[in-house]
């Protein structure tokens, strides 16, 4: 009995040791995607070569782009085409959410009306329903405001009325309603019924259900839609130049007609549009994140958060490296 435990090995001894650490265990190796990594360095190389030409090109004039970038008229074009954006996208959702509210409603009447708006705006293009607009005082040279079928009381000339700048507002709005409406409408209708029948189950009305439980939730369906609308909306504002509304888009317009420097001009509106654009999303980013906070128990992070990190591991690496090599040193 004494020689079976000794020769059994303990655990600490350097045999057990060896048996259960031993060099015999496979090594783990990750696995080396070789393919992702060259077509990644073909797709670096194509891009290097892209913005290569386009900085050397000679014709993009690079020094008129600088020159013009901040001129007075461009900046008066970027200002008004950005009040266009925000006053389509604030009228048009405040319409469209309307629309959507009769659409969904159990009114047979003002449901076909929605649909109705919805139908011929979206069958229509935009411009010539900037044109129908525009020449509006060759179909209602008067507008007045009186009885049905009796006197009217105040009467005003459409060409006095209506201008470029709310001519394009007023074609821009409706137009945006109709595709707004839907947008809302199927932000609605991704809410789970559940949760309407819980809210008339703790005695909500129908509008502070709609408002307090259905809108929020719809918002995480809303919120992506609404983004790329937004930036569709900001491009879509050059057609007003048709109409000779001094957006960015005529404003360069107005120069290069002078000065017959085409490409540059309208590479400074591109760029214009281009950073414009980038903010817009990167506040379409956080607006989604917000709003899917009852969705998810844990967001993911941002990419200001992702840097973070990466420097913070970064910089633990650099600091062990450092901390093993000064070891050698000490110890000689």
């Amino acid at each position: 009995m004494p020689s079976d435990v000794a020769s059994t090995p303990d655990a600490k001894s350097p045999e057990r040791a060896d048996a259960t650490t031993g060099s015999d265990l496979p090594r783990i190796v990750p696995r080396r995607h070789v393919g992702r990594w060259a077509v990644a360095a073909a797709a670096l190389l194509v891009l290097a070569m892209v913005l290569n030409s386009v900085a050397r090109n000679q014709a993009f004039q690079w020094a008129v782009v600088g020159r013009y970038f901040t001129t007075a008229a461009v900046l008066d074009g970027l200002l008004l085409t950005l009040w266009l954006t925000g006053a389509v996208m604030v009228l048009g959702f405040l319409l469209g959410t309307l629309l959507a509210v009769l659409r969904l409603s159990d009114n047979p009447v003002l449901r076909t009306l929605s649909w109705g708006y919805v139908w011929i705006f979206r069958s229509t293009p935009l411009l010539v329903q900037l044109l129908f607009w525009f020449n509006i005082g060759a179909l209602y040279p008067t507008l007045g405001l009186g009885l049905p079928f009796g006197p009217q009381f105040v009467t005003v000339k459409t060409v006095n009325l209506l201008g470029p700048a709310l001519t394009a507002v007023i074609g821009l709005t409706l137009h945006e309603a109709a595709y707004a409406a839907e947008v809302v409408r199927g932000g609605v209708l991704s809410v789970d019924s559940g949760q309407t029948e819980a809210a008339q189950a703790l005695g909500l009305s129908r509008r502070r259900t709609l408002r307090r439980v259905v809108i929020p939730q719809a918002m995480r369906s809303i919120v992506p839609t609404a983004g790329n609308m937004l930036i569709g909306t900001l491009k879509g504002t050059s057609i007003v130049s048709v109409l000779a509304v001094h957006d960015l888009l005529y404003s360069v317009q107005l120069i290069y007609n002078q000065t017959y420097q085409v490409i540059p001009l309208l590479m400074v509106a591109t760029l214009w549009y281009i950073v414009v654009t980038s903010v817009l999303s990167a506040g379409q980013y956080y607006v989604e994140r917000y709003y899917a906070r009852g969705d998810s128990r844990t967001l993911p992070p941002t990419p200001v958060q992702r840097l973070r990190a990466w420097l913070g591991v970064a910089l633990a690496r650099l600091n062990a490296s450092t901390a093993s090599d000064a070891r050698p040193r000490e110890r000689g």
